[in-house]
C-alpha cells in the first residue's frame, strides 16, 4: 500500500470519528437522561412502597387494637343477659320483703330468711360489678332513670325522684334496665294551696 492510499484512508477514517462523535455525544446524553429518568421512576416507585408499608403497618395496628377492644367488651359485657334474666329474682325478693307484714314469729322468721337470701343475691351481682340504681331523693336523669309519672311534691325540688317503682342496674357502667320512677313536678306559677278549703 502506498503512502498515499493510506493517508486517504487515514483521513476518511478520522471524518468517520469526527462525524461519529456527535451522534455517541448524543446517545451518551440520552442514555444519561434515560438513567435519570429510570432512577426518578425507582425513586418514586420506593416512595410509594414505603408509604404503602407505613400504611399497611398502620390498618394491622388499628385492626388489632379493634380486636383488643372486642375481646375486652365481649368479657366485659358477657354477663348482660345472664343479669337481665336475674333482676326480676331481685325484684321479687324486695317486693316480698316489702309485703311481709307481721311481728309473729313465723313472719319474721320468712323477712329473715328472705333478707339473707336477697343480700346473698346482690353479694353475688356485686362481685361481677352489677350495681343497683336506687335514685330516691335524686335529680332526675333520663340516662339512668324511666320517668312513670309525674306528681305534686311540695316538700321536693322539682324533677327529683321521690319514688322507685323498680330498681335500676348498671353493669360495669352500662345500663342493663334503667329505675322506674316517679318525679316530683315544679309548683305552677300561680297557684297556691287553698288551705281553707
Amino acid at each position: 500500500m502506498s503512502s498515499s492510499e493510506t493517508n486517504n484512508e487515514n483521513v476518511e477514517t478520522s471524518e468517520l470519528i469526527q462525524d461519529a462523535e456527535p451522534a455517541i455525544e448524543v446517545n451518551a446524553e440520552e442514555a444519561v437522561q434515560q438513567e435519570e429518568f429510570a432512577d426518578a421512576a425507582l425513586h418514586d416507585e420506593i416512595a410509594r412502597l414505603k408509604d404503602q408499608f407505613v400504611r399497611s403497618q398502620a390498618e394491622m395496628e388499628n385492626v388489632r387494637r379493634r380486636a383488643e377492644l372486642d375481646v375486652e367488651k365481649a368479657h366485659k359485657f358477657a354477663l348482660e343477659r345472664f343479669s337481665k334474666e336475674l333482676l326480676p329474682v331481685a325484684d321479687s325478693l324486695e317486693k316480698t320483703l316489702e309485703s311481709v307484714k307481721g311481728d309473729d314469729e313465723l313472719m319474721a322468721g320468712v323477712r329473715e330468711g328472705v333478707n339473707l337470701t336477697l343480700n346473698i343475691l346482690m353479694s353475688a351481682l356485686g362481685k361481677f360489678n352489677i350495681e343497683q340504681i336506687d335514685p330516691v331523693g335524686e335529680p332526675f336523669d333520663p340516662q339512668v332513670h324511666e320517668a312513670m309519672s309525674m306528681i305534686d311534691a311540695p316538700g321536693a325540688e322539682p324533677n327529683s325522684v321521690i319514688a322507685v317503682m323498680q330498681k335500676g342496674y348498671l353493669l360495669n357502667g352500662r345500663l342493663v334496665r334503667p329505675a322506674m320512677v316517679m318525679v316530683s313536678k315544679a309548683a305552677a306559677p300561680g297557684s297556691t294551696i287553698n288551705e281553707k278549703a
